[in-house]
């Protein structure tokens, strides 16, 4: 656990809250055990969106749509999202909640595999949402850099992996030792890569906090 459990108790009882909308997807994501946005990630994410009121939007991970939403709520109207997804069974809920909130206009949803679909892409945008597959989060990297803008914004979520991060590869099970070194490559590649002035925060279940330099 990355904050102390009456910590983030408090933190959640000072939040403004959502939409019904977005909180009955929430809420269905949460029952059906499909992760969505921490709800102190949330509030980081309202606060950062409107300050940075960017434009181009590209997330990696959509899941059921949630986060998609969530940001297209917090943006400026004008705003377009691109989001990217694998999963089928996500696809189809993902596209139906666009389609119910009435942002298929607003929000793309490309499917495929985020390596592939990353390395075709050629448009830029001034702010990326990364939380997807975290095993894969370091070979993204390298596109998710050529595509942000300069004084862009990247958004990398749970990053901290409930406090894991911190221990030895030998202290987390076997079947989680790939994604704990994978996960230190990315932290460290993040924090020292000379395109990026970055930050790690203990929000949630962890962030980093990049802009690209100009």
């Amino acid at each position: 656990m990355v904050v102390e459990e009456r910590l983030r108790g408090f933190i959640h009882s000072l939040d403004s809250g959502n939409t019904k909308f977005l909180d009955r997807i929430e809420q269905e994501a949460i029952s059906q055990n499909v992760p969505v946005i921490k709800k102190e990630t949330q509030q980081f994410l309202k606060m950062l969106l409107s300050m940075n009121r960017p434009k181009k939007i590209l997330e990696i991970g959509a899941a059921v749509g949630f986060s998609a939403l969530f940001m297209a709520e917090y943006s400026p109207k004008d705003c377009n999202i691109v989001t990217i997804e694998n999963y089928e069974k996500r696809i189809l809920a993902a596209r139906e909640n666009f389609k119910n909130a009435g942002k298929e206009n607003q929000i793309t949803l490309i499917e495929g595999d985020a390596a592939v679909v990353l390395a075709s892409m050629e448009k830029s945008f001034d702010f990326i949402f990364l939380d997807a597959a975290k095993g894969q989060y370091i070979h993204f990297l390298p596109d998710i850099i050529r595509l942000l803008e300069n004084g862009g914004t990247l958004v990398t979520d749970n990053v901290l992996q409930d406090g894991d991060i911190l221990e030895s590869r030998f202290a987390v099970t076997r079947r989680n030792r790939t994604i704990h070194k994978r996960m230190r490559e990315y932290l460290y590649e993040v924090m020292h890569n000379d395109a990026l002035v970055s930050a790690v925060l203990p929000i949630g279940d962890g962030l980093t906090v990049s802009t690209k330099k100009g």
